[in-house]
């Protein structure tokens, strides 16, 4: 048995989920030989139980049926051959002649002149649903065909890994974090660095640089959307966010209810008082749909839109309440998945739709410079 010499290049071109890479331009991709009149393929990768592998390894099997797949992990030259080159994958243009690995170089995702949209979801308070939005906001944008990240900045009462159903836990590459990816979305969280019972007791500069580096050391790459779980209120965590994530966009989480309102409000006028662009109000839990087919407005009526008007922003979504996304919440299946075609999912399909048509909070021209 001869093999093709395009063999080779065929399984090299298969790309990573993951990390969106070619097998090829990642060194996954090992020896490819004839063993007993078989193909072997050899997959290197920087841990045996990579997320991914499955996917891989049926995706060979596609090009070369029946073929012997073995795997093998990375040595430490290989691992740290793999981190430098996704270091300078993630990182903005050092400039002409200039090569510049290290931790200090900011990723391109926070350039100015990147796609990327940060989308901080915010709440005045807790117990509005702001981490529910969240999760589904970001599998909604990711199943209308963006590149989908989350941070789980609510640093102090961290759910999104659970509420996502993620399995697996960050890999760690030196300085580098490669996020989970679940639902089409990179997760990234404080979840995954402390024990789940543990709480988190820390004073500003610590939370400061827990965050910097959760936004700057992860394998982002370049999404279209990078949504932030922002912690309830306006305290340090959001101040830090928006040193380092200057172009974010605020989206104000509220309930129906003129208490929850009035709470939401203050967030918002924090918000730009920081020079952060507050882009729009999304109700959670606005009306019940009973068995008999009528609307209840459990939680009143009106202030996701009255809080809209003293904005001058617009009510972008209401949420029905529905107990299949607490449900989704608390067993890890998220209400997009189980059950797309509900009222609920529905409502975030189009609360996905509206958020990507308003397009980014200023439009940035290298040109436009000040002398």
């Amino acid at each position: 048995m001869t093999l093709s010499p395009q063999l080779r290049s065929e399984i090299g071109a298969l790309v990573e989920p993951q990390l969106v890479r070619t097998l090829e331009e990642l060194g996954f991709l090992g020896a490819i030989g004839e063993v007993n009149g078989a193909v072997r393929v050899e997959l290197v990768l920087p841990v045996t139980q990579w997320p991914n592998l499955d996917v891989l390894e049926e995706r060979i099997r596609s090009i070369s049926p029946g073929a012997s797949i073995v795997v093998r992990s990375m040595n430490d030259e290989e691992r740290f051959g793999l981190r430098n080159f996704l270091r300078g994958a993630m990182q903005a243009p050092a400039g002409p002649g200039l090569h510049d690995h290290g931790a200090d170089a900011k990723p391109k995702f926070l350039d100015k002149l990147s796609r990327t949209r940060v989308l901080g979801i915010s709440s005045g308070k807790g117990g509005v649903g702001k981490s529910s939005v969240t999760v589904n906001l970001a599998i909604a944008l990711s199943q209308a065909g963006f590149h989908v990240g989350v941070l789980d900045a609510d640093v102090y009462g961290f759910s999104l890994p659970k509420m996502l159903g993620a399995t697996n836990d960050p890999i760690i590459l030196g300085d580098t974090v490669i996020p989970t990816l679940v639902h089409g979305v990179r997760c990234v969280s404080m979840g995954y660095f402390v024990p789940d019972e543990q709480p988190v007791i820390w004073r500003g500069p610590m939370l400061h640089k827990a965050i910097e580096q959760l936004v700057t050391e992860a394998w982002w790459d370049e999404p279209d959307f990078l949504l932030i779980d922002m912690p309830p209120g306006t305290g340090d965590v959001a101040l830090t966010l928006s040193e380092v994530l200057p172009r974010i966009e605020m989206y104000v989480v509220t309930t129906p209810q003129a208490a929850a309102q009035r709470v939401a409000q203050r967030s918002a006028y924090a918000a730009r008082k920081i020079k952060l662009a507050v882009r729009g109000v999304i109700e959670n839990m606005s009306y019940f749909i009973g068995d008999d087919g009528k609307k209840y407005e459990i939680f009143g009526s009106g202030g996701g839109k009255q809080l809209a008007d003293e904005l001058g922003i617009a009510l972008l979504g209401q949420i029905p309440l529905e107990t299949k996304l607490r449900n989704g919440g608390d067993t890890g299946l998220p209400v997009m998945i189980s059950d797309p075609d509900s009222d609920v999912a529905k409502a975030f399909t189009a609360l996905a739709q509206t958020v990507a048509k308003q397009g980014p909070a200023r439009v940035y021209r290298q040109e436009l410079k000040l002398v």
